[in-house]
């Protein structure tokens, strides 16, 4: 089986899995104060900065999704792309994580694959993104058995038809399936070219009440579309696309309603003129 090789562990996220376990240990026990909304729930959006950032909500998210019943396949949304990007998508082999391979859903992958236009990423040929890969050691920890179709989907409302079909595609193969959606929100400050209001403590107050709960308020209405025209015209989601495709997906499930579990931004952690916003959402 070809692997595709982790390249943030290590960096982002420790590479031991003795180092993994402790760290998810010290996440959960800070994710049992938070709200714990009763499910069930058919997939989430996560963050994918560094664990030391964001994993606490990734964790949380993905730890709370395995609380139900047996998976078969996690349909997974990420990649920064902008709105002319291709779609991303691996058809085979593996991803290596800390704690063991995460095998891809070749049957359901080539499924989606002749469905729609996709560049092939291959255990050799692939671009250098953490968004899928943060989230990977949490899905083998909590879903050890589970196989996953990771995809990268550009914030257009064609991604909403993928996130919509991949439901339907395990729906006809009895798959058992969930769904991940990985964007962090607002990148605020010079280091990310967007100041629009200004500096200091002001700045932030902006995104966390604002700018960012605009695109929260979309996620927790269940609206895909408005979390794609969210992130374009407010720069409040990186990755708008997946967000909103694993909303997509999810309505295809059912799920009339999202709940939040916890929000933060880098900010809290290190204060400073550049951050970034993190969300942890059920649906």
């Amino acid at each position: 089986m070809q692997l595709r090789k982790a390249v943030f562990a290590g960096s982002w996220y420790p590479d031991h899995p003795a180092d993994c376990e402790k760290e998810i240990r010290a996440f959960m026990a800070e994710g049992s104060r938070w709200p714990d909304p009763q499910g069930p729930f058919n997939g989430g959006i996560v963050p994918h900065a560094g664990w030391y950032y964001s994993g606490n909500i990734a964790c949380n998210v993905i730890q709370r999704l395995a609380k139900e019943a047996e998976v078969d396949v996690i349909a997974l949304f990420g990649m920064h792309l902008h709105s002319g990007s291709a779609n991303y998508l691996m058809v085979q082999g593996a991803w290596e994580t800390p704690f063991g391979a995460l095998p891809i859903h070749e049957m359901l992958a080539r499924q989606l694959a002749r469905r729609f236009s996709f560049h092939i990423e291959t255990a050799e040929n692939h671009s250098r993104d953490n968004t899928i890969e943060l989230q990977l050691p949490f899905i083998k920890y909590f879903f050890p058995n589970v196989a996953i179709v990771p995809m990268g989907v550009p914030p257009t409302s064609a991604s909403l038809k993928i996130g919509e079909q991949v439901v339907d595609l395990a729906g006809e193969s009895g798959l058992r399936i969930k769904i991940i959606g990985s964007t962090d929100l607002t990148h605020y400050g010079p280091n990310y070219g967007f100041v629009e209001k200004g500096s200091g403590t002001a700045a932030v107050q902006w995104v966390r009440e604002q700018n960012d709960r605009q695109v929260i308020d979309a996620m927790r209405a269940m609206d895909p579309q408005t979390v794609i025209d969210q992130s374009l015209a407010h720069h409040n989601a990186c990755c708008g696309g997946a967000a909103a495709a694993a909303l997509a997906a999810g309505k295809r499930m059912g799920s009339e309603r999202a709940e939040i579990i916890n929000y933060a931004t880098s900010y809290d952690k290190s204060p400073g003129s550049s951050f970034v916003g993190y969300v942890g959402v059920l649906f």
